[in-house]
């Protein structure tokens, strides 16, 4: 043969295999040890026979248990070659198309979520997390010095701990924050009279992210002991002036209830009074002049 050329073997092609006539009439023994298997009452109707090869078929008969709508028992029997006894290969229970499965399941840490944690509760965090990063703990230099004070400038600074945030840990919780309650666009942000930067009430926090929040220490405030963005803001803020209100009159009571009985006015009383008659007095017809 050519080393230049090369053979390819023809394969076979795929064919559907056919029902086996002995397996496919074999559908007591079936459901036979589909009730073996199941609870009493649950194995119902026969639904088909699909063949799964050569002399392999399957059985499916439904599943009338309570809370297994669209369920089938699926018991499947085989022969040899040549043999007439079936016998069973294997029994499940599967879903249809219509049956009612589980959600699909979510691994644990893809499941918590914030706030999850409650009293009791231990959070491993793992030590590739990308919010964290090794810190400055000074334990060599102490070591190395034998100074015990050497630490205390990392200490105050707060680096003394193994992991601290990440640039990435910093900015995941800048966005979490200025995108929450505690940010610019809460409902109470909206309406406050002045922003946070501005009250007294605010406590800086140090560090990268002390440029956008601090910490509120009204106790009147919504946002009291939470961190806050220096843009958010609400009614409890030092500078807000109690607005003066006008008085207003009490609106009238109108009695839609009581009555009062009053005469009714007679004849005379709506008649109009008699005009009285000009009348000069004699006295003063002497006074008249000529």
């Amino acid at each position: 043969m050519d080393s230049g050329t090369t053979t390819t073997r023809p394969t076979r092609s795929s064919r559907t295999p056919a029902l086996d006539a002995q397996c496919a009439a074999a559908v007591d023994l079936a459901r036979s040890v589909a009730v073996e298997l199941a609870e009493p009452g649950h194995v119902g109707e026969h639904l088909g026979a699909v063949a799964e090869g050569d002399r392999v078929v399957t059985h499916l008969f439904a599943c009338v248990a309570s809370g297994y709508r669209g369920w089938r028992w699926a018991v499947t029997v085989a022969r040899a070659s040549r043999a007439r006894v079936v016998t069973v290969d294997e029994v499940v229970l599967l879903p249809s198309d219509d049956a009612i499965l589980a959600p699909e399941w979510v691994p644990w840490s893809d499941r918590l979520r914030p706030g999850d944690v409650g009293a009791g509760d231990l959070l491993a965090t793992s030590a590739d997390d990308l919010r964290l990063e090794p810190g400055y703990t000074g334990a060599d230099e102490d070591l190395a010095t034998g100074d015990e004070g050497a630490s205390i400038l990392p200490y105050d600074m707060g680096l003394t701990r193994p992991r601290v945030l990440s640039r990435y840990g910093i900015e995941d919780a800048a966005d979490r924050w200025y995108s929450g309650h505690a940010g610019p666009h809460d409902p109470v942000a909206k309406a406050a009279p002045a922003h946070c930067r501005s009250c007294g009430f605010l406590v800086p926090i140090g560090g990268t992210l002390g440029q956008m929040f601090g910490v509120c220490a009204n106790a009147y405030s919504p946002s009291d002991g939470q961190v806050v963005a220096f843009d958010h803001g609400c009614g409890a803020h030092s500078e807000a002036l109690a607005v003066a209100m006008q008085p207003q009159p009490d609106p009238p009571i109108v009695d839609e209830f009581g009555y009062d009985i009053l005469p009714a006015p007679s004849e005379d009383d709506s008649a109009e009074p008699p005009t009285e008659a000009l009348t000069t007095r004699p006295e003063l017809e002497d006074e008249r002049p000529d």
